[in-house]
């Protein structure tokens, strides 16, 4: 809890209610602690609210707040509790100044107009949120990845403050120009890691995978498992 005040102190963040539920029990057995937030923020031009949806193909897509190698955190991360099953190690570490110049970064493109599309990289890295953008939208992309690292981290580590945006713009103009000297003086890591564009999510060297088949899996597990809890034994 404290760290949640140390937080909204940092970022600037107003909370407007909460719960924190330390003790709660299922069936016998404790669950985690869920501290739950609610906060509220102004959007000074709601015509460019970014959503997470890829808006059109061919544009390029960054990783903005990434470290250099993309994605390096893999303790306490959805890919080891679903894959492993281990829910060991320490959670990924958090600078909130560099949070916080990030975020400011980010809105202040979203508020240029530059940006079409905006994702937070959370549980799951950078494939499950590329997943989600392809998903929302229909359309897909091909991210090359990074030659000579191990790609599981690259692809799924949690490292915090990481966005994945995709612009409008011409990689060779002047405004993409100014963007990357903004950065740079920021001290914001943000390559351009791949396009949009197909029908296919094509991450690194791992097989190409159909958008409509990504969807399937994604929206059809709960009615399964419904039907699965409602047989008969």
């Amino acid at each position: 809890v404290k760290g949640i005040g140390d937080a909204c102190r940092a970022l600037g963040f107003p909370i407007v209610s909460g719960n924190v539920s330390l003790y709660n029990e299922t069936n016998g057995r404790g669950i985690l602690p869920t501290p739950t937030i609610g906060g509220v923020g102004l959007i000074a031009d709601w015509s460019k609210m970014a959503r997470i949806g890829f808006a059109a193909e061919g544009q390029m897509i960054l990783l903005v707040g990434a470290p250099s190698m993309w994605g390096t955190h893999l303790a306490q991360s959805a890919y080891m509790r679903d894959i492993h099953r281990r829910t060991d190690g320490p959670p990924p570490p958090v600078d909130l100044d560099h949070e916080k110049r990030v975020g400011d970064h980010v809105r202040a493109l979203i508020a240029s107009g530059v940006v079409t599309a905006a994702h937070d990289v959370s549980d799951g890295g950078i494939a499950v949120a590329l997943a989600e953008m392809a998903m929302a939208s229909g359309i897909g992309a091909t991210v090359p990845g990074l030659v000579g690292t191990d790609p599981i981290p690259v692809w799924f580590g949690e490292d915090q403050g990481r966005y994945l945006l995709t612009l409008s713009i011409d990689p060779q103009s002047d405004e993409w120009d100014a963007i990357r000297e903004q950065q740079s003086k920021l001290g914001i890591f943000a390559p351009w890691i791949g396009s949009t564009g197909g029908s296919d999510l094509k991450l690194g060297e791992a097989r190409a995978i159909p958008v409509g088949e990504l969807t399937a899996a994604h929206e059809s597990w709960f009615p399964r498992f419904m039907e699965n809890e409602l047989v008969d034994p």
